[in-house]
């Protein structure tokens, strides 16, 4: 058990990446703190992991909110000591982002996830990190887009040589 005594908080633990790395977590000996905005579903993920002989607790915690994650982070300190683990999972609806051909796409809906995404790794990495610097010892963990290797005609895809339209 690589991670027992650890006290890992997972944002977006939800969804289907968020609620595996939690299981897998909480398999490792983590006691885990699921936030999401979706208490039914982090209630599912909980007793997943209360029936294997795991530790969970859920939040409701919107990860674009500097105050609500700084507030539950305090609070997971304050009773367990620490934040070993940050892993921030959000996800997106995808209604209104993809599918839409580039000619079509409102520039509201193109920067929702880079907006989206990049204040919610800011919010949750900066919050850990002021916990975690401290005591020199953490791991923040961020992932974003999994939609973004999925082929879609008609789209415009940033590519390591540049833009492509995928006719």
């Amino acid at each position: 058990m690589i991670l027992k005594n650890k006290n890992a908080v997972i944002y977006g633990a939800g969804g289907a990446i968020g609620s595996a790395v939690a299981i897998a977590f909480a398999k490792e000996g983590a006691r885990v703190f699921l936030t999401g905005r979706d208490t039914s579903k982090l209630e599912a993920v909980a007793n997943e992991i209360a029936a294997a002989g795991g530790s969970a607790e859920i939040a409701e915690v919107d990860a674009l909110d500097k105050t609500a994650v700084m507030n539950h982070l305090t609070s997971v300190i304050e009773r367990f000591g620490t934040v070993d683990i940050s892993f921030n999972a959000i996800g997106i609806p995808q209604t209104g982002v993809q599918g839409i051909p580039l000619v079509q796409l409102p520039v509201e809906s193109f920067v929702l996830p880079i907006t989206t995404y990049s204040k919610s790794h800011f919010i949750t990495a900066q919050a850990a990190a002021k916990h975690m610097a401290a005591r020199k010892a953490g791991v923040i963990i961020t992932l974003t887009a999994a939609p973004s290797r999925l082929a879609a005609p008609w789209w415009v895809a940033w590519r390591p040589h540049g833009l492509q339209l995928n006719p």
